[in-house]
């Protein structure tokens, strides 16, 4: 583990390595999300509840996951965290394994809402038809799903005593670009967010500076072929520049997949630092 320290962002040569990096990196997750392919969600874990809610925009029912741990008390005000799978993954994806387990020991509720759809972007503009699904998805699917995220968060907040000063975000690939967007645009919500290997691609790493005082993890491994580490260099540089409070942990040989168990038990040591009222 380390973490990365590095120099002026705004650069010519670190514009000009940046963008070459970015068109590799488009390329490469391009080719790792082939179109139409159907998505192959791994089984729920058993201790995630899965439930669902009326969407009234388009009239479905959108499944989410939750799962709370034993040591939330009704009379308690309890931390909640909003996990945001990634590109062809669901609900499911990340309310599972090492993440229950930390939820479980801390004392968290951990929530996993769909996102409208497995490649929604979570209201991210811009994004292209990666998966060939332009002419089935809603035209306004971006929006679609940000509001399914808000819906879900909303419903929580409302069945149980959240503690509005501890409601944190986080994401994987896709939904490591939709945390770093929304935790931009719903910045009064969240007490810190956490972006794991962020498939930031159409996310201005600038926007950060929008809001000093919002507490920002990123963890990414050396050896993702997905989205490489450079991405998130990229916004480590904009984090560090302004001197905001952050922590980028690099997982050495760690691929896509792997980051996401090696990076939780950073991700709540990170979210347990910081409260909304600290800021």
């Amino acid at each position: 583990m380390k973490y990365l320290k590095t120099g002026n962002p705004g650069s010519p040569i670190a514009s000009l390595v940046y963008s070459l990096l970015l068109l590799a990196g488009l390329c490469s997750f391009a080719q790792a999300q082939p179109p139409n392919a159907a998505p192959q969600p791994r089984p729920a874990d058993a201790r995630a509840e899965i439930r669902s809610y009326h969407f009234e925009d388009t009239g479905e029912e959108l499944p989410y996951a939750l799962y709370v741990s034993s040591k939330v008390k009704p009379q308690e005000q309890s931390p909640l965290i909003i996990a945001l799978h990634g590109l062809g993954g669901s609900h499911t994806s990340l309310v599972r394994d090492r993440a229950i387990d930390l939820a479980e020991e801390h004392g968290y509720i951990l929530v996993g809402p769909m996102g409208y759809n497995s490649r929604g972007w979570y209201g991210i503009p811009d994004v292209p038809d990666l998966r060939g699904d332009a002419e089935t998805d809603p035209a306004n699917r971006d929006e679609l799903s940000e509001k399914d995220v808000m819906n879900v968060l909303a419903m929580v907040r409302e069945e149980f005593n959240i503690d509005d000063k501890r409601i944190y975000l986080m994401g994987h690939s896709m939904g490591g670009a939709g945390t770093l967007y929304l935790g931009v645009k719903h910045a009064d919500i969240w007490a810190a967010i956490a972006a794991i290997a962020p498939a930031a691609f159409w996310v201005d790493p600038q926007s950060l500076v929008t809001v000093p005082d919002m507490p920002v993890f990123i963890v990414h491994g050396t050896e993702d072929t997905v989205v490489q580490v450079d991405v998130s260099h990229r916004f480590v540089n904009v984090l560090q520049a302004n001197e905001m409070d952050y922590e980028f942990q690099e997982i050495p040989d760690g691929d896509h997949g792997s980051v996401i168990p090696d990076g939780m038990p950073g991700i709540y040591d990170f979210f347990g630092k910081h409260k909304r009222e600290q800021r």
